[in-house]
């Protein structure tokens, strides 16, 4: 096992495909293959796309009920490179819906909040962290967390992951990633600005800000940032520089599903072979959510695919 992914508040993902779609009337959905239920939050994503380029991961977090049954199963059922070591719980896991306008350029994503976990359970995650830990070269930790998860609690796990000398990656929002960052312990840190454009309490809507930003991060210890700048381009910062990297053709935002998890599970696959090749990995990690951009729904890329879209992006030094 190469990778453990952190999935604190996994999902049972639906997805739905509807041209034109309007508020406060029926639609219909066309084709069975127009819906689809399957593993979600972004651990698990990222263990998913894994999997397709050939790497096996553990997966852990918290799952809880019926939803919680049959999401561990259907991941299983993906991949044999996928392992699992959930901490299980009453309460149902949550259920995320995404609906996809094709026809409108548009995705509308109604999330659900997930269960509450106990200091009990926390302390029970703690140990198949720490057990996971011993076999894996990288630890992905991502998403949102449930009720009951204190703030520092990303910031703990990352602390430990480092100090067993793990690469960590942490991919998350607010003052849960904020206090991991700051704890000097995160490798890479990818800050998720789908629902705000705001990071360290800066409103963030020039290439400068987007910039700065990547550079605190820099300086509060880790070795790469990748902060979204806009759906064509992401700027990268490591401790050699900064740089924007840029789609050379428009990716149409209805095809935006599952784009970031495969952003990290790139960066994740380079940094296994090269651990200290934070550019390289940045490359790897655009070509990936190229790839999988070119697909309406999260599907499983290739490493042909991943390759195929290595000239599919211009790279310009900021500093």
């Amino acid at each position: 096992m190469d990778v453990l992914t952190v999935t604190l508040n996994p999902a049972l993902d639906r997805e739905l495909i509807v041209e034109n779609l309007e508020i406060d009337r029926l639609h219909r959905v066309k084709n069975p293959k127009y819906s689809v239920m399957q593993p979600g939050g972004k651990g698990i994503n990222v263990s998913i796309i894994l999997s397709g380029l050939e790497i096996p991961s553990l997966a852990i977090g918290f799952l809880g009920g019926f939803i919680g049954t049959v999401v561990e199963e259907r991941l299983r059922e993906i991949s044999p490179l996928i392992s699992t070591a959930f901490v299980h719980l009453d309460e149902e896991t949550r259920e995320n819906i995404a609906i996809i306008d094709p026809a409108n350029d548009t995705i509308t994503e109604i999330n659900s909040v997930g269960p509450a976990v106990s200091e009990a359970d926390l302390e029970m995650l703690l140990r198949r962290f720490r057990i996971g830990l011993k076999r894996a070269s990288v630890v992905v930790i991502s998403g949102s967390v449930p009720q009951g998860v204190p703030e520092d609690f990303y910031a703990q796990l990352c602390l430990e992951a480092r100090a067993e000398g793990k690469i960590v990656v942490v991919e998350a929002i607010g003052e849960l990633f904020e206090k991991a960052v700051e704890s000097g312990a995160v490798t890479v840190a990818k800050p998720d600005l789908r629902g705000v454009q705001q990071f360290f309490g800066k409103e963030l809507s020039q290439l400068q800000h987007y910039q700065a930003a990547a550079e605190e991060v820099i300086s509060k210890g880790s070795k790469m940032a990748i902060v979204s700048y806009r759906i064509e381009g992401d700027v990268i910062a490591t401790t050699e520089g900064s740089w924007l990297f840029t789609t050379r053709e428009h990716i149409e935002h209805s095809h935006l599903l599952g784009t970031g998890d495969s952003l990290v599970a790139g960066a994740v696959q380079n940094l296994l072979f090269s651990p200290d090749d934070y550019f390289t990995a940045a490359k790897r990690a655009m070509a990936a959510a190229i790839a999988e951009s070119a697909f309406l729904e999260k599907l499983r890329i290739t490493n042909e695919e991943i390759e195929k879209s290595e000239a599919f992006f211009s790279i310009e030094k900021l500093r």
